[in-house]
């Protein structure tokens, strides 16, 4: 037996250049619930519940360049999150490699992280 054993995946860290701007992208567009981060961190950010795992935002100066790296959230119904996104102004890539039975697309938020948002695509039974 291997001698470390990962229980679960605690937290993600997404690097953001305006803390308040990220706030109200993770919180009112993606819904997410902010929760409380300990006293001791004394540096701009925000943690956000995202079920089983926790979303850091952690200020930065500067905004990582973009590139594939991504968290991945998924959805009770990616088909009505797309449309919802879409009307929200946001770009709603989805993405052609399939995994069967699900479906999925791409958005970023404010500083270019990406985000891909995945659900069932409705053929399992």
């Amino acid at each position: 037996m291997h001698p470390i054993r990962v229980e679960r995946l605690d937290h993600l860290t997404v690097n953001v250049t305006d803390v308040e701007r990220a706030k109200r992208f993770y919180a009112e567009v993606l819904g997410l619930k902010e929760v409380p981060r300990p006293a001791s961190f004394v540096f701009p950010g925000a943690w956000y519940d995202a079920g089983p795992t926790l979303i850091h935002l952690v200020w930065r100066k500067e905004a990582d360049p973009l590139s594939s790296r991504h968290l991945a959230l998924w959805l009770s119904d990616v088909h009505a999150a797309a449309k919802y996104f879409e009307g929200q102004g946001q770009d709603v890539k989805w993405d052609q490699t399939k995994i069967p039975g699900v479906d999925r697309f791409f958005i970023r938020d404010p500083d270019g992280n990406l985000i891909e948002l995945q659900g069932s695509d409705g053929t399992a039974g």
